[in-house]
């Protein structure tokens, strides 16, 4: 991983030098110059993980436009300004990032736009929840720095999870502002070109930056499995939101569920709405808040849940496959560390997977190096033996022994990187070298595993992602341990906000009136 940091110091120092020799107003046309830089991630302050800067995988330049099919060459979108791709940085779920990580990945990002500009537009692709070692809100950090750079009158329009959190810094800084409208996140490409539309239809028609931003926190803090838009009352909630944004004289309208799994004062959910008629921002916001207030007590998790033990007896006694266990605790998707062994260890001890004709069972997955390293000098059918697991949150359970016969080895994942299929009884066992969540069926099939024909799959994962929902024969979700624990109660918050639904059950109605935020160059 040293060697990608420094190949990519070295693109960065290349790209830069160009830029920097590059004619500011070297322009043929009346196109405007917009810009593009975000970083994204998902960070539990409640794992004992760590982040670094090779896990956002950082795009510099052109090689930005690939993750975005609205940015080919032949788009519209693509035809419409004259883009300036910078530094974008997505990693998954994790962590709290490491001080030294996000101020390497913003030194690159703030150097690109000074050597750059100037600008007229900077497109920004941000989650939202994440957490950096000594910063209360980390997103908030970057756009205000990113504005002492590109300036006060550069018209931003941000791009966010529904999971992400709007501080006030963030709502200053951003002249625009949406996220995503479903959970799971089928829209997250629609959301993220609605970003840049509202950017390129303000920049051309000449209307500039909204005459009004209203902010309203709304103090709920539920986790993304109890807000599921697939069932109410999510689903009615969020389709509110267009009978707000699609209005004339308001440019955009959401609401962000927030992130539960970090212990910050910014944590909580918001609506927010922009636009130039002051009457139709302002009651849109209250009316979107108010809906948001008003349902706080009917939200459920979006699948029945129960411990894994109950969980357990279901699968053996149901006929429909694959029958489907979310080990909610540790969920990388959500911020968990992805290497607790404390379901795994409880799988592996039970009598029924003892023999290898017993109910088949996928486990995915865990983190063991050691265990990949020894499986790459044996190879497949060969018998492995070795630790895995717990290497980052021993807390629950601690490095499990695995021994079993090796049916898969593949090398070259963008996540896992190295990834070893085994077998014992009647559980195969997908080892990683790093975590890595398994999504799409091809993660199965690409290691010789059938899921649809396997009796119990069992995923760290909490909601199933569309791909999964649609292969399940049936689904529950498990209450295990890990960073992104389901019951809040246990986290032991001490810096969010307080009262806090449903922290704090008996709070008195909270003030849901509108605030409006200053313009960014009236900062």
């Amino acid at each position: 991983m040293k060697k990608s940091i420094l190949f990519l110091n070295c693109i960065f120092l290349l790209i830069s030098g160009c830029n920097s020799k590059k004619e500011k107003n070297d322009v043929t046309n009346n196109l405007p110059r917009i810009a593009i830089a975000g970083l994204g991630i998902e960070s539990s302050t409640f794992s004992p993980a760590k982040t670094q800067e090779e896990a956002f995988h950082a795009r510099i330049g052109d090689s930005i436009f690939t993750r975005y099919p609205f940015f080919a060459d032949s788009s519209t979108i693509r035809k419409r300004a004259e883009w300036v791709p910078t530094l974008l940085g997505k990693s998954l779920p994790g962590g709290i990032v490491t001080r030294e990580a996000y101020e390497s990945l913003v030194g690159k990002t703030l150097t690109m736009l000074k050597n750059s500009g100037p600008y007229d537009g900077l497109f920004f692709d941000i989650h939202g929840a994440m957490s950096v070692e000594g910063l209360e809100d980390a997103e908030g950090d970057l756009i205000k720095r990113i504005r002492e750079v590109i300036g006060p009158d550069v018209l931003v329009s941000t791009s966010m999870d529904l999971h992400g959190n709007v501080s006030e810094r963030l709502a200053r800084h951003s002249d625009l502002i949406t996220c995503y409208r479903m959970a799971p996140h089928e829209d997250a490409l629609e959301s993220k070109e609605r970003a840049i539309t509202n950017l390129l239809d303000r920049l051309e028609s000449g209307k500039g930056k909204p005459a009004y931003k209203v902010r309203i926190p709304v103090p709920i803090l539920l986790p993304g499995e109890k807000t599921s838009t697939r069932i109410e009352p999510g689903k009615s909630l969020y389709a509110k939101v267009p009978d707000v944004a699609d209005q004339e004289g308001i440019v955009d309208a959401a609401i962000w569920i927030g992130y539960a799994w970090a212990d910050e004062p910014r944590n909580h959910g918001v609506v927010m709405v922009t636009g130039d008629d002051k009457d139709k921002v302002v009651a849109g916001a209250e009316k979107l808040a108010q809906a948001f207030w008003d349902v706080r007590n009917e939200f459920e998790f979006v699948a029945p849940v129960a411990t894994l033990e109950e969980s357990l007896a279901m699968a053996l006694k149901s006929d429909k496959k694959p029958y489907m266990i979310s080990d909610m605790g540790d969920n990388p998707t959500a911020g968990g560390a992805g290497d607790v062994t404390w379901t795994l260890r409880e799988l592996l001890a039970r009598p029924e997977f003892k023999s290898e004709n017993g109910p088949s069972l996928i486990y995915a997955s865990i983190p063991g190096p050691e265990l990949i390293k020894e499986a790459l000098k044996l190879g497949i059918g060969e018998k492995v033996s070795a630790t895995v697991g717990a290497a980052v949150d021993h807390r629950f359970a601690p490095p499990l022994e695995l021994t079993g016969t090796i049916t898969a080895i593949h090398e070259g994942d963008r996540d896992a990187e190295v990834e070893v299929v085994v077998k014992t009884g009647s559980i195969h066992v997908i080892v990683t070298q790093k975590r890595k969540p398994y999504h799409q069926e091809s993660d199965f099939t690409d290691l010789g595993l059938q899921p649809r024909e396997t009796d119990i799959v069992v995923v760290k994962i909490g909601y199933l992602v569309p791909e999964l929902y649609d292969m399940r024969g049936d689904w529950i979700m498990a209450l295990t341990p890990g960073g992104v624990d389901q019951d809040l109660e246990r986290l032991g918050y001490k810096n969010i906000k307080r009262p806090m639904f449903p922290l704090d059950k008996n709070m008195e109605e909270p003030d849901l009136k509108a605030q409006l935020v200053p313009a960014s160059d009236e900062l």
